[in-house]
């Protein structure tokens, strides 16, 4: 009985999201990794996991023991890196989540460089605009935008975020500039599905709080697909300046209500809570502060 390799087995099952790409993952076959589970469920005396002919899914008892066998397993590979010979040089796997418009825009730069500088780290990269289960679908990181809402998560700011509203000058031609923000209830606008309609659509004049009544005819997950569609013409769009810059800097797109301010945000690296950051977590964390140093973008 290896407890070690039960341990492994069943966190590369939840981390993996099925016993044959973790099979690949351990360099072992399918069948000894779901008796090593399966043997695991045994000697506890409870079913960590539901399984199906499709996929799997943890139970209860399995997410609270997930938790605690990732904090070992993490434990024992910080352990084995403080003693190694060779502890300057990170090895291992680092799962990763951002937003689609950071993950292309704004973290390929750096994300490259700390693969140079570490040939033995290996990055898996999750690029989706919904806000991802860290524990549950087992990320070791993630880059959040906004105004973190789960007080449990370890949050460490890595940069400040701008905002704008915009419109083509096509637009503007055919349905006139909104000199107020008041004025958008008598404009189309576009909606980003994954925030709050409020959060997008709210200003100040001074310290006033503006809420303007907004109809719209699209919304989308994705800021860059609203972005694209906002310079056709379409509609008036809010958002993070990281996608709509270069619309911006190309014409494409027009700053308007400029005079109204909209607050900042920020871009957060988010640890999942219960868990142990290994070395590599924590030098990639490092290195994205250091890369960014909470400049505005």
């Amino acid at each position: 009985m290896n407890k070690f390799e039960e341990l492994e087995a069943f966190v590369a099952v939840v981390d993996r999201h099925g016993f044959s790409p973790a099979a690949d993952k351990l360099g072992v076959a399918k069948s000894i990794l779901s008796r090593r589970v399966s043997n695991l469920e045994k000697r506890l005396g409870v079913q960590l996991m539901q399984r199906t002919t499709r996929k799997q899914s943890l139970t209860d008892a399995g997410r609270h023991f997930y938790e605690r066998a990732v904090n070992l397993l993490c434990d024992l590979d910080e352990a084995e890196q403080m003693v190694s010979e060779a502890q300057i040089s990170l090895s291992g796997r680092i799962k990763l989540a951002a937003p689609l418009g950071i993950g292309i825009g704004r973290l390929s730069k750096p994300i490259a460089e700390f693969m140079e500088l570490h040939p033995g780290v290996e990055i898996v990269v999750d690029l989706n605009d919904r806000q991802v289960d860290l524990v549950a679908e087992g990320f070791d990181l993630a880059v959040r935008v906004g105004h973190l809402q789960d007080s449990n998560l370890i949050a460490r700011k890595l940069a400040n975020v701008g905002f704008a509203v915009c419109a083509s000058q096509d637009y503007l031609d055919r349905h006139g500039e909104p000199r107020h923000p008041s004025e958008l209830s008598d404009h189309q606008v576009t909606v980003y599905t994954n925030a709050q309609i409020g959060q997008q659509w709210y200003f100040y004049d001074d310290n006033k709080r503006i809420s303007p009544r907004i109809k719209y005819r699209l919304s989308a997950n994705n800021g860059e697909l609203l972005a694209k569609v906002a310079s056709h013409g379409l509609a008036i769009i809010a958002g993070p300046l990281f996608y709509l810059q270069e619309y911006i800097d190309r014409g494409e797109l027009v700053p308007i209500l400029t005079a109204y301010s909209k607050p900042e945000a920020g871009m957060y690296a988010v640890y999942p809570p219960g868990r142990l950051v290994s070395r590599r977590v924590k030098m990639l964390s490092d290195y994205l502060f250091e890369h960014f140093r909470e400049a505005k973008i």
